[in-house]
């Protein structure tokens, strides 16, 4: 029985009522504190992914500002890049790397939507971009991330990837 369920039925039976008293007292307080905390980590972890955002736009690399070392980023689908990465290296190298180097300018987010429940956020954007080929990239994402003190622990991406692939398959790498 939950402290609520518990001092309805002392008020209701007219007995112990102090008791339900005293127990809505105790218990409300350590709801509400909870219900800030955890209110203050979606506030803080959506402000943590919109300035990365923002500064992604503005041409940072987010990937090293917001990913911990030691994430694990799931690409959801089939193909070569789909697949579980286990380190932020792995990802930039494996899946980052392969598209970015082909495209003639940084890829722009356009961000559309930061939703946050508990220690996840939700982030649906698109992105464009011209390929090394000359040819106009753009492409629909849903990225969800899990939150650890301030950086991305898990993610998991939604993308169109035979549109990633078509730039893969038929652009060239920049040079270094």
């Amino acid at each position: 029985m939950n402290p609520q369920s518990l001092i309805r039925s002392l008020t209701r039976a007219g007995r112990g009522l102090p008791v339900a008293l005293s127990l809505a007292l105790a218990v409300t307080p350590v709801q509400t504190s909870a219900a800030r905390a955890d209110a203050g980590m979606q506030t803080q972890n959506e402000e943590i992914i919109r300035r990365a955002f923002e500064g992604w736009a503005a041409g940072r690399n987010v990937f090293t500002e917001i990913l911990a070392p030691d994430v694990t980023w799931t690409i959801h689908g089939s193909g070569p890049v789909a697949g579980t990465y286990r380190s932020r290296e792995a990802f930039i190298e494996h899946a980052s790397r392969p598209l970015l180097s082909r495209l003639a300018a940084p890829l722009v987010p356009r961000l559309h939507r930061i939703w946050t429940a508990d220690d996840t956020v939700v982030i649906r954007f698109e992105a464009a971009a011209t390929t090394t080929a000359g040819r106009p990239y753009s492409n629909q994402f849903v990225w969800i991330f899990r939150m650890k003190g301030g950086s991305v622990v898990e993610a998991e991406a939604f993308l169109d990837l035979f549109a990633y692939r078509n730039v893969v398959d038929t652009s060239e790498p920049r040079s270094p």
